[in-house]
C-alpha cells in the first residue's frame, strides 16, 4: 500500500508569469481584469489586480482558478457537463466558490493538472481570451476557452 503519491503542482515562477500574461493581453484588449492562479488543490499562488478593475472581481477569478484547477476543465463548460440533470446544475452552482461561467481555465502540463487560472472583470470572452494568453505563456497545454 502507497502513503504518499508525488502530485505534480505549479511553480510560483510559472503562476506569476502566467498572470502578468493575462494582464498584458488585457491592457491589449483595452480591459481591467482581476487574475489569479491556484494549484490543483485550489490554493492560490500567484493574484494580479489591474488599478480600476472591479474589487468585486477579485473573489470571483481566485474562484474561477479554484474551480478550473480543481475540476480540470473549464469554467464556461459547467453548463455543458451538466446538460438536462436539473439537480446538478442547482446543486453545482450552490456550492461556495464554484463558479459555472467561462474565464476559467485549468493548467495542464503535458497533459498532467497542475492547477487553474482565472481572470474575471471584463466580458466572458475577453476573461477567456487573457487566461488563454496566461496559459500559452508559461507553455502549458493549450484550452479553447
Amino acid at each position: 500500500m502507497k502513503v504518499a503519491v508525488p502530485q505534480a503542482t505549479i511553480s510560483w515562477e510559472a503562476a506569476h508569469a502566467a498572470v502578468a500574461a493575462a494582464v498584458q493581453k488585457a491592457e491589449a484588449l483595452g480591459v481591467r481584469i482581476n487574475v489569479g492562479v491556484a494549484d490543483a488543490s485550489g490554493n492560490l499562488v500567484a493574484f494580479l489586480r489591474m488599478p480600476g478593475a472591479f474589487p468585486q472581481s477579485i473573489a470571483i477569478a481566485i474562484d474561477k482558478a479554484y474551480t478550473a484547477g480543481g475540476f480540470g476543465f473549464p469554467t464556461g463548460k459547467w453548463m455543458d457537463v451538466c446538460a438536462g440533470n436539473e439537480g446538478m446544475k442547482l446543486g453545482f452552482s450552490a456550492q461556495p466558490r464554484l463558479v459555472v461561467f467561462g474565464g476559467g481555465l485549468p493548467i495542464r502540463v503535458g497533459g498532467e493538472l497542475v492547477g487553474g487560472i482565472g481572470v474575471s472583470g471584463a466580458s466572458e470572452e475577453q476573461d477567456g481570451i487573457c487566461a488563454r494568453a496566461g496559459l500559452l505563456a508559461i507553455g502549458a497545454d493549450d484550452v479553447e476557452p
